[in-house]
């Protein structure tokens, strides 16, 4: 019986359609100095992944009919140390070590013939080290990206 179950879940994930917008995530010069000087460059593609699924999701709850958005990460503030701030500090504990984060992110919305249909600038820091939750290094900045991605899908439906 499990193995009707996964075989069915492997053919619906299989025909299951894309996602209806295409997310394209870059990084202004200020942030890639940053990434390149302090963060590491690897924290670029985690930043566009969580960024891009967050898009992708707020647009489907919404059924917001978008074709593209092109979206830059302004800034991003980690919660914890990422793995190039632990290697070049060593005095750093990668657990107990937090901080306060967030991000900035500008983002447009392009419909299928290529015409504007939306653009939005948010971002959003905590303010207080105390109400930190720091789960995880972006933590705070994947926060700043899921309500840019809501305000971003409902100013488009």
């Amino acid at each position: 019986m499990l193995r009707k179950l996964l075989v069915a879940g492997a053919a619906l994930a299989m025909v299951a359609p894309a996602s209806a917008v295409t997310v394209e995530v870059t990084q202004s010069e200020a942030f890639q100095e940053k990434l390149a000087d302090d963060y590491g460059e690897r924290e670029a593609d985690v930043l566009a992944r969580s960024l891009e699924r967050r898009i992708e999701a707020a647009f489907e709850r919404d059924g917001v009919s978008a074709d593209r958005v092109v979206v830059t990460i302004e800034d991003a503030k980690p919660n914890r140390p990422t793995f190039q701030q632990l290697s070049d500090r060593p005095g750093l504990d990668g657990i107990r070590s937090k901080s306060i984060g967030g991000a900035k992110v500008t983002g447009v919305a392009y419909d299928a013939s290529g015409a504007q249909i939306g653009e939005l600038t948010y971002d959003w820091y905590e303010t207080d080290i105390t109400m930190v939750i720091a789960g995880h290094t972006w933590h705070d900045a994947n926060w700043a990206f899921d309500r840019f991605a809501r305000k971003l899908a409902r100013s488009l439906s």
